[in-house]
């Protein structure tokens, strides 16, 4: 599965895009490097955070103006969160960036990490870093909702998704949806026999 995630991605630049403003962040969609099973790094946010508290996210954060690019963000904010060494990660190309509901312009960036590699988090940012392995994804529709937004940045609709106590959701699950379906065909549409639940 490795080999088609790389060859999926093979005509997909890696933006060397620079940040400008606050407004913009960067995460990183972290692949492991297992060959039978890879899995997909995720992260629950702190409960007493003041944003996103408690929600599940790719590790990642905003712009900073230290950052020559946003590719140097998502690789920061990885390893500030998570302990993620940046030479530890092959990074494999850039996702088209998306607004969040709360206006954020984010760059995800596909990485590849060893499978073994340990991971700390951060309590100070995070509850909980936890793997979610691609198969999961594909195949039988597992979600349990399919969320629609509505907001000043248009209509987009992403699956709900609860793996072993853990709500994938919102923002993370669009992306992880976008990335499924354009790199390994996953299939995944708005249609589906689980409840719909709108937002704005």
């Amino acid at each position: 599965m490795l080999k088609r995630l790389r060859d999926g991605l093979e005509q997909q630049p890696i933006s060397q895009e620079s940040g400008k403003t606050s407004r913009q962040a960067a995460v990183l969609l972290a692949v492991t490097d297992h060959p039978v099973e890879p899995e997909i790094v995720l992260t629950r946010r702190a409960e007493h955070m003041n944003s996103h508290s408690g929600q599940v996210a790719f590790p990642g954060g905003k712009w900073e103006a230290q950052d020559r690019s946003l590719m140097e963000t998502a690789l920061r904010e990885s390893h500030e969160e998570i302990g993620l060494h940046p030479q530890k990660v092959e990074i494999l190309a850039s996702l088209p960036a998306a607004y969040t509901r709360m206006g954020i312009h984010v760059t995800p960036f596909v990485g590849v990490v060893p499978h073994n590699i340990e991971l700390e988090p951060n309590y100070d940012e995070l509850d909980a870093i936890f793997s979610v392995p691609v198969s999961y994804f594909l195949g039988e529709d597992s979600r349990t909702r399919t969320d629609v937004f509505n907001g000043d940045k248009g209509r987009y609709w992403a699956p709900v998704w609860h793996y072993e106590g853990y709500k994938i959701w919102g923002f993370t699950a669009g992306v992880l949806t976008a990335f499924l379906n354009d790199t390994l065909g996953a299939g995944i549409t708005e249609e589906s026999a689980a409840p719909v639940k709108v937002y704005g």
